[in-house]
Parts: C-alpha cells; structure tokens; sequence
C-alpha cells in the first residue's frame, strides 16, 4: 500500500514511514512497537530522501488501473491509498507523508480511499456515512446515531448493501421472467394471426398495435434490468446505497 520509505525514530528504530504513521493513527498514541518507548509529541522523523526519491520515480512508472482513484496533488496522477475526510482529498504515499510527520495533520481521519469523498461525509457533522437507519432510508454517521437518529433502527452500510443486493437480484429474475412472457406471446400472435375472416385487414390491424405494445413494453422492462445490473455491479456500498435511493425516488416521482 505505502511507498517504503524508511523513517528513524529517536529510539534508533526504523520503521516504513506509512507504517509507523498508521500504528500512531490506529493506537492514538506516539510509542515504539519494538522498545515501547513513548513520545509525548509526534517526533520528527529521519527520513532517507536518497530512498524517496528513487521510490517516487519506480512509482511513476505505473498507470492508474480501472477503478482506481488518483492523487488529487499529484502533477502525473499516482495511485491514492488513503483519503483524509478532514481535508476532503485522496493522498498518494509520497503526498500522504504530512499526515504521518506533522502534529496537527496527523490527528485526522484517514480511510480506505473512495471515489466521491464528499459523498461520503456527512454534511451535518463532518463524519463519515458508516451507518444506515433504517427507519428514514438513510445515510447517516456516528454522530447522527447518537442525536437526530437516536432510537431508530440502525444497522451498518455493509449489511444493509448486502440486504439490497439480494433483494436486487430477486428483482432482476422477475424482470427476466416478465420479458420472456412477453416474448413468447409476440411470438405467438406474429404466428397464429387468423386473416381468413371477413375483415382481414382489420385483424392485421389490431395484432401489430398490441404486438407494438408489447414490444414497447418489452424495451421498458429490458432498460430497467440493465438499470439494475448496472447498479449490482457498484463495489463501493456506500455509494450503492445512495445510487439505489437516488433511483427508487425516480421511480416514485415518474
């Protein structure tokens, strides 16, 4: 995940500069892993900038795979590891470093990187969307739980993108039946058309309009299964959630 940059605490251990950043962050305090020794303050770390720079350049090499989510400093986008939800930015290893050396910077929230941060954060409280209630079909985050949300059902946004997902899938299979039965019944009145009446013209009439009908019906149902497996296949669930919300409130208003 982290670039390997060597970094040497005042005890004379070293550690990799992500790591050591990320047990500090984990475990709230500045400490040792190896001789405990603690620091009241984040130390300034040694840091090999021969190292670091040659790091950097191995890095460039790589592009940006799909689905990855690129540094917002980097001049020649770099892969993101960690997004911080105080600055509102995605962080490659090297821009990453502040947040690891810096007193301040490093009392911020850093989370598995996403693709629309400020989707994710909760516009009341600064937090991030880490919780579903239930009872209002929302995203909410710790601090919601505990105030305005206080007393509903609440569950996590996994199990809830788990539950939807099930029900999505259900969905998707009455989709697929309702297209096949119309399907077999287009083909049926295309082939069991009676033109030996005294109006053929007539019944040839009234069998294209309810075939048109049923094929317009057909391209409906098959717009709104493509709908949903496009929306299936959404890994991030937080944004799942809200991309399902977004398009159960289509519905309702159509």
């Amino acid at each position: 995940m982290f670039s390997h940059i060597p970094a040497s605490l005042p005890c004379g251990h070293c550690f990799c500069l992500g790591c050591i950043g990320e047990y500090w962050r984990i475990n709230g305090a500045c400490q040792c892993p190896l001789c405990k020794a603690f620091f009241p303050t984040r130390p300034q770390l040694k840091t090999d900038q021969t190292l670091h720079a040659g790091a950097s350049t191995e890095e460039a090499a790589e592009p940006l795979k799909a689905g990855e989510v690129p540094c917002d400093f980097c001049p020649v986008k770099h892969r993101a590891v960690k997004s911080c939800l105080e600055c509102l930015a995605s962080y490659c290893p090297t821009h990453l470093e502040p947040h690891y050396r810096s007193e301040d910077l490093g009392h911020h929230l850093l989370i598995s990187v996403v693709k629309n941060l400020e989707d994710s954060v909760c516009r009341l409280h600064g937090k991030q969307l880490n919780r579903f209630c239930r009872s209002d079909r929302t995203c909410i985050c710790a601090t919601c739980a505990q105030t305005e949300h206080r007393g509903h059902h609440i569950i996590s946004i996994n199990k809830e993108a788990a539950k939807k997902k099930v029900k999505l899938k259900w969905r998707r299979v009455k989709l697929q039946q309702a297209i096949q039965e119309r399907l077999s019944k287009v083909d049926k009145m295309k082939r069991s058309v009676d033109l030996s009446g005294e109006n053929p013209e007539e019944a040839w009439a009234q069998n294209k309009e309810l075939i048109r009908q049923l094929e317009e019906e057909i391209s409906e149902l098959q717009r709104r299964n493509t709908e949903l497996e496009q929306l299936s296949q959404t890994e991030d669930d937080l944004h799942f959630l809200q991309v399902c919300a977004m398009v159960e409130s289509q519905h309702i208003t159509q």
